[in-house]
């Protein structure tokens, strides 16, 4: 076929008689007739079509490894899934970035922007605000990627509140006391702050417990089998942004 005379604006329509089924009755012959019509397929982006794959909100204490873990599937499927970059009413580190690793504002305007309802989850930790805001998640769900949260125990109580409707996986130590071994090895805390976060650990364990609080549970014993896990877990949803994306470069 010469493709100077294809042209995908064009809607083409083939009609075709066929004589289908021949039947006799009370004397008579009669005979079907069908037309067939056929019509070019038409191939939507990721970004037209109405797919708007689910959250995913990942939560976890502090030394479970969720963090590797995330970035470790980031790593691996960089068109799938994208952060929702969240607000905190911290400074920032040395290294990060206004926009990428944080939306760094004052505690005012954030407080201002929680009342009028612009925010998903909101928490306070260590004296300062942190949050996801609706904006932040929609202009992920634009791409047509996975948008991941990466909250703690009250922020997921939080979006269980609103019509979110995401994926809960909870990352989990294989026991408590290896937990704060992995803190303690960090020697990134001071025995104040490490007892801060050895408390809230507890709360967020005994949370994982109950029924209903999250979708799945990955104990982080070895590495590489919990990344295993994870994938398994999120196959259907990668093959789905994939095919999504392969169809929108078609």
């Amino acid at each position: 076929t010469n493709k100077s005379h294809l042209n995908q604006n064009l809607q083409i329509n083939v009609g075709l008689n066929r004589h289908i089924k021949t039947t006799v009755g009370k004397g008579r012959i009669r005979t079907r007739l069908f037309t067939l019509t056929f019509q070019p397929l038409k191939v939507m982006s990721a970004a037209s079509s109405t797919y708007r794959p689910k959250p995913l909100v990942f939560s976890g204490p502090s030394g479970s490894g969720k963090s590797t873990l995330v970035k470790k599937l980031m790593g691996e499927y960089k068109d799938c899934f994208a952060f929702s970059v969240s607000h905190t009413t911290r400074k920032p580190r040395p290294g990060e970035q206004d926009g990428k690793d944080y939306h760094y504002v004052s505690k005012e305007s954030m407080e201002v922007a929680i009342n009028n309802g612009e925010f998903i989850e909101s928490a306070c930790f260590s004296g300062n605000l942190y949050g996801t805001s609706k904006k932040a998640v929609e202009e992920v769900a634009k791409t047509g990627r996975i948008c991941i949260l990466d909250i703690d125990m009250q922020g997921v109580k939080s979006v269980k509140k609103t019509d979110l409707n995401p994926r809960y996986i909870f990352i989990k130590p294989p026991s408590f006391e290896i937990l704060e071994s992995r803190l303690r090895g960090r020697g990134t805390e001071n025995e104040d702050s490490l007892n801060k976060r050895l408390t809230t650990a507890k709360e967020e364990l005994v949370y994982a417990e109950q029924k209903g609080s999250y979708d799945f549970i990955i104990i982080n014993d070895d590495l590489e089998t919990a990344y295993a896990r994870l994938k398994a877990i999120l196959n259907e949803d990668i093959n789905q942004v994939q095919s999504n994306l392969v169809n929108s470069d078609s």
